[in-house]
């Protein structure tokens, strides 16, 4: 059914829809809203045999999702930044124990110093941590891949992180397609936990691993990671066949045929691109974009064959590796290894700067032009923020433009 309705209320209504036994919330901006909507939905009674649980701190609500999926119930739970920050060993366990939870990251920028806005720096922070990491374009991609989550975390036996951007979307009012109940019922059926705790049959579950042991289950964590790949097609393929979705699957292609360039993006600033790349056809400037859903795991094979035979490969990266380079780029690098693509990192978009469809203008032009000259380059900078603090403290003075490695590592030594 059509609603016009805010990202974060449509979210909620779709991890209703998936009748979950445990709801545990904790409020921090700027997934808060979906948690409290879920509570009006408890309480009214329209969510029933659910139990929502006010915990007080993000690590009390993983800890009680662990307890609570070990106890065979279907669990969600939400946070972002800091609170995921909080999460961390809980989350590392999680996985560990091969616990089908689901979790809204509303992707918001870590500090210090203190930033509530959005970009990936929490989200992918988390990459190594054994969930499934799945990243949305707009609030329908957000409602439906929800709802896949719920079958694809229980298919593979981890939990997911369903990664929408904060206040882009969460706070964003659009015109949704929510399914109905009887069409979610059919797809994803009650739930039947594989391994949880039973007075009948004892065990000890998150018991100590020795080294006799340990590679071996982190061995059959990475084989559900791989086999997360098929299964994540799978279901996205289930889903638009029963509802009409073009949501979900690892990743998505747009001009993609005979691009002279591609950009491959996660979340919101698709959207943007997309328009942008539409205006640039009318240049006669040629350009794709591929919309990467799945991060983790991450579809290697998925990604050489959309990129084929392009040279040009730029990632628009919303988050870095300090003291290395971009965090999307290298895992691409490794896809196309072996080929004579040229990929590139440009940072944009850091603390909710927003990315205009101007700011993709340029980083296209400049691709383009064969201004990125090295593969690290920080694109959106207020030359004057920065030497505000540079040209006072340290008598080094940064032109304006793009900011590359080399520029970064000079002004060290200058």
């Amino acid at each position: 059914m059509l609603e016009q309705i805010e990202g974060s209320l449509g979210v909620a209504k779709a991890v209703a829809l998936c009748r979950p036994g445990v709801v545990c919330a904790y409020p921090i901006s700027p997934q808060t809203h979906i948690v409290e909507n879920l509570g009006k939905f408890v309480k009214n009674g329209e969510l029933k045999d659910c139990d929502f649980l006010n915990v007080e701190s993000e690590f009390s609500a993983i800890s009680v999702s662990i307890g609570s999926e070990v106890g065979g119930a279907r669990t969600y739970t939400a946070t972002a930044s800091q609170g995921l920050l909080f999460m961390t060993e809980g989350i590392y366990s999680a996985s560990g124990l091969g616990l089908p939870i689901v979790m809204t990251v509303a992707s918001r920028a870590i500090g210090g110093p203190i930033n509530i806005w959005n970009d990936h720096s929490d989200s992918l922070s988390q990459r190594d941590s054994g969930w499934l990491q799945l990243f949305c374009e707009s609030n329908q991609d957000a409602v439906d891949t929800h709802i896949m989550a719920f079958k694809i975390a229980e298919k593979v036996g981890l939990p997911v992180m369903v990664c929408m951007d904060g206040f882009v979307l969460t706070h964003a009012f659009e015109r949704l397609d929510i399914p109905s109940q009887e069409t979610v019922d059919k797809f994803l059926k009650p739930y039947e936990p594989k391994e949880y705790l039973n007075t009948k049959e004892p065990v000890s579950i998150g018991a100590m691993v020795g080294p006799e042991a340990f590679t071996e289950v982190r061995l059959l964590q990475q084989r559900k990671m791989a086999k997360a790949l098929d299964v994540i097609e799978e279901v996205t393929k289930e889903y638009r066949e029963l509802t009409g979705s073009k949501s979900g699957g690892l990743l998505d292609c747009y001009n993609c045929e005979n691009a002279d360039l591609k950009l491959i993006i996660l979340g919101s600033t698709v959207g943007t691109a997309k328009d942008e790349i539409d205006r640039l056809k009318a240049e006669g400037i040629n350009v794709g974009i591929i919309s990467l859903k799945s991060f983790r795991p991450f579809p290697y094979a998925a990604i050489k064959e959309a990129i084929g035979d392009t040279k040009q490969v730029i990632c628009v990266e919303r988050a870095f590796s300090f003291g290395a380079r971009g965090i999307i780029c290298p895992e691409v690098k490794r896809a196309v290894e072996g080929t004579s693509c040229d990929v590139k990192t440009v940072v944009a978009g850091l603390g909710g700067r927003p990315i205009f469809g101007t700011t993709i203008n340029g980083i296209v032009k400049d691709a383009l032009a064969g201004k990125f000259t090295e593969e690290f380059t920080f694109f959106d900078v207020n030359a004057d923020v920065l030497n505000s603090y540079t040209q006072k403290h340290e008598g080094v003075t940064f032109n304006k433009g793009p900011i590359n490695q080399s520029a970064i590592e000079k002004s060290v030594k200058a």
